[in-house]
């Protein structure tokens, strides 16, 4: 009988790279193939993977891509981009070629201030204590800011303090919210530690008991609004420009429509925060949390027709990124992304990603409203199952050309055509 496997391995993050796969393929029955492939780690130092997070056993490669044509308040830019899904980025491409009028997509991100959330609990009188923490405000903030005086060097710091009475599922809390300029930095580590320092001043003032000391990502104090304008001749007329607001208007009237609309501007914010090493996770729950924030999920884009006649559109999220600490500066090639970039701070990064964000739903709704989405995307699609399917050099090309020019872009086909034409030569 054999033995059976087990995933309690104590002290599994004590060992080196090499035991914990020699464990992992020996659990999951790796081929020597399949744990090669884990060993290469790219351009990504072992040593630098195994300090970012724990339990590193492999790394993982995407493809980076540079999309081009970007002219952001009247500069020019290089937007680098890591993502598997296809047409993405050709997409944005595009969209950002007929978005060239004017000084390009205009951005403008807020001061870079990020919440951080004390709950405090037992209270008999939490609209009293509210009142209380207000008006120790001052102290509060002085408080907070002996955490970090490199940051207030830097002017940042935090700058306010609010209060509120939530009712729970467990009776009242008071939420007090520190207000914190963070600069360049994303921020979580220094408002999470200045929430955590001015806590038992806080039980003091109130007389309750701290419990969560935690960032907060609905970062809405934190935005990037972007607008554009889209000329209807770049467009085809004002036919197209009628169809794209009545895409978005679908989007406007129904959430099982605005959820997809709001995914293609991830698509290129997660895009971008993925090559330059933002917490793409906050940015993501942040964006549809704000989406919802007045109790119904909306588009944050807002497309419409000007008194000419031509396509203008504008993007509210928040945008919480940094360009400095955390994997932005330790991963070599986010910094290398950066530079390639070439933003000079955190709200110049916002206001890029607010951008293509922008962009790149201008793209799909275009698509969508004219040729319809799957055709150029099912176009690239085509050259992933191509290499699935055994292409390589040029036969990948000539396998997508052939199941795209004739509408059969499945994997049994692109089988059937690599084995063919492989026979007869390739190309």
């Amino acid at each position: 009988m054999s033995e059976q496997k087990t995933s309690r391995i104590p002290e599994f993050y004590k060992k080196s790279i090499e035991e914990r796969l020699r464990i992992t393929a020996e659990f999951a029955g790796l081929s020597d193939e399949e744990v090669s492939l884990l060993k290469n780690f790219g351009n990504l130092d072992p040593k630098v993977a195994d300090r970012m997070i724990e339990n590193v056993v492999g790394a993982m490669s995407y493809p980076l891509a540079v999309a081009v044509n970007f002219l952001i308040n009247s500069r020019d830019y290089l937007v680098p981009m890591v993502l598997e899904e296809p047409s993405v980025v050709a997409a944005a491409s595009n969209a950002a070629r007929m978005m060239r009028r004017d000084g390009g997509i205009k951005s403008m991100a807020s001061d870079p201030i990020m919440i951080g959330q004390i709950q405090v609990l037992g209270l008999r009188a939490p609209h009293y204590a509210r009142m209380l923490v207000l008006e120790h405000k001052s102290e509060i903030i002085e408080k907070a800011n002996e955490v970090d005086p490199v940051l207030v060097q830097l002017g940042g710091g935090a700058r306010d303090v609010e209060a509120r009475v939530v009712e729970g599922p467990r009776g009242a809390m008071l939420i007090v919210h520190l207000l914190v300029d963070v600069r360049d930095a994303m921020g979580a580590n220094a408002v999470n530690t200045m929430a955590e320092k001015v806590s038992h001043l806080i039980e003091r003032i109130t007389g309750g008991k701290t419990h969560l000391r935690i960032i907060s990502n609905l970062a809405d104090r934190r935005l990037v609004r972007s607008w554009v304008k889209v000329y209807k001749d770049d467009l085809g007329g004002e036919e197209v420009v009628d169809a794209i607001v009545d895409a978005w208007a679908f989007a406007a009237a129904d959430p099982y429509r605005t959820s997809t609309h709001n995914k293609g501007i991830m698509n290129g914010v997660i895009a971008v925060a993925l090559a330059t090493a933002q917490d793409h996770r906050a940015i993501e729950a942040g964006a549809h949390a704000y989406a919802a924030r007045d109790g119904r999920y909306r588009p944050l884009s807002v497309w419409e027709k000007d008194s000419d006649g031509n396509l203008v559109g504008t993007l509210e999220m928040p945008m919480a990124v940094g360009t400095v600490g955390g994997a932005t500066r330790t991963h070599p090639v986010a910094r290398v992304a950066l530079k390639i970039l070439g933003v000079k701070s955190a709200r110049e990064l916002a206001e890029v990603m607010g951008a293509v964000g922008l962009a790149q739903n201008f793209a799909a709704l275009r698509a969508l409203a004219t040729e319809g989405i799957q055709r150029g995307h099912m176009r690239l699609h085509a050259r992933n199952l191509a290499v699935m399917a055994g292409a390589t050099g040029d036969l990948v090309d000539k396998v997508a050309e052939i199941m795209a020019s004739e509408g059969k872009v499945t994997y049994a086909y692109a089988k059937e055509l690599v084995e063919k034409l492989s026979k007869e030569g390739g190309v």
